[in-house]
């Protein structure tokens, strides 16, 4: 690559990032940080956005059996639940993240930004929902919580998980403060679990029960804050086409019209693989010069380095 270059760069962190526990979290932020703190070391301004699938559900959960037993207390909505996980990630988050800033004697701020992301009220994935959380049920749990009018899926043959909708996000309601945060020099954390899902009623923000995909809301962020690189962080080194298969096809450099060719065939997993790809794809065509890169959590700076991951460039 030659010559060092600033870069505007988003992570988005997959759930191997953050563990499933309290006691997983704060191990996995540790070596989390390091990578992330790699690419701030060599100059690039990074915002960080998270996914928050196991916690969001541990908290609706947690507070579900709180009311149960303290009826005077509602139900939690979901919305609220995702402010609750945003909050506690990114406390987790920015102190191992400025600890190894630190440990490195770079001197630079980190905050979390609790971040509202807007969607739109007559999206039909709220007639359709489909996005897992929480954790894994029996049977007969499943079939206790479709009784209180609560939607579960079979998840991959793993057991079943209930699912709540996931529409497509369309703007980030506080990118002028992470945008002002970045200028300054600030490490950002944003748009945790693809942030807290509201619908404009005038000038009021209204919350919904909902989850957003955070790969697609790392994507508007991205395009947002006029990010040069977008990187989605997850559990593999590249992407594959025919996986598992004897004709298995890893990719290095990919363009987004044959990525987009290999979306249609049909490679990708809906749940997982596939809206991570398409984020990929939606950025790198949203600006001349842009480009995405899926790659393993430890190779961050690798990637970026152009040594490993698969890039995804128009």
């Amino acid at each position: 690559m030659g010559v060092e270059m600033k870069r505007k760069i988003v992570i988005a962190l997959g759930g191997n990032a953050l563990g499933n526990t309290l006691a997983e979290q704060m191990v996995a932020v540790k070596s989390t940080a390091k990578a992330i703190v790699d690419l701030i070391e060599k100059g690039n301004d990074v915002i960080i956005s998270h996914g928050n699938g196991p916690q969001v559900g541990m908290i609706n959960s947690a507070m579900t059996e709180f009311h149960k037993t303290n009826k005077k207390y509602s139900i939690c909505p979901m919305s609220v639940c995702v402010a609750m996980s945003q909050g506690y990630i990114g406390y987790d988050l920015q102190n191992a993240i400025r600890e190894e800033l630190l440990n490195r004697n770079i001197n630079k701020g980190v905050s979390t930004i609790i971040t509202q992301v807007e969607v739109d009220s007559k999206d039909s994935a709220f007639d359709n929902p489909t996005k897992p959380i929480g954790a894994f049920m029996t049977k007969e749990e499943a079939d206790s919580i479709i009784k209180e009018g609560k939607k579960v899926i079979e998840d991959s043959g793993r057991g079943y998980r209930r699912v709540v909708a996931s529409p497509k996000p369309i703007g980030i309601v506080e990118v002028e403060t992470i945008k002002t945060l970045v200028e300054s020099g600030e490490v950002v954390i944003a748009c945790g679990g693809g942030g807290i899902p509201v619908v404009s009623e005038g000038n009021h923000l209204k919350g919904v029960g909902a989850v957003i995909d955070k790969d697609y809301a790392s994507c508007v962020l991205a395009k947002s804050i006029d990010a040069d690189c977008f990187i989605i962080l997850t559990s593999i080194e590249k992407v594959a086409i025919n996986f598992g298969k004897e004709n298995e096809k890893w990719l290095d450099e990919v363009t987004t019209k044959e990525m987009r060719e290999y979306v249609s065939q049909g490679h990708f997993a809906p749940g997982s693989m596939k809206p991570k790809v398409e984020a990929a794809i939606e950025f790198a065509e949203s600006k001349e010069g842009r480009y995405s890169l899926i790659t393993l959590l430890e190779k961050a700076k690798y990637g970026i380095e152009g040594k490993t991951g698969t890039k995804i460039y128009k």
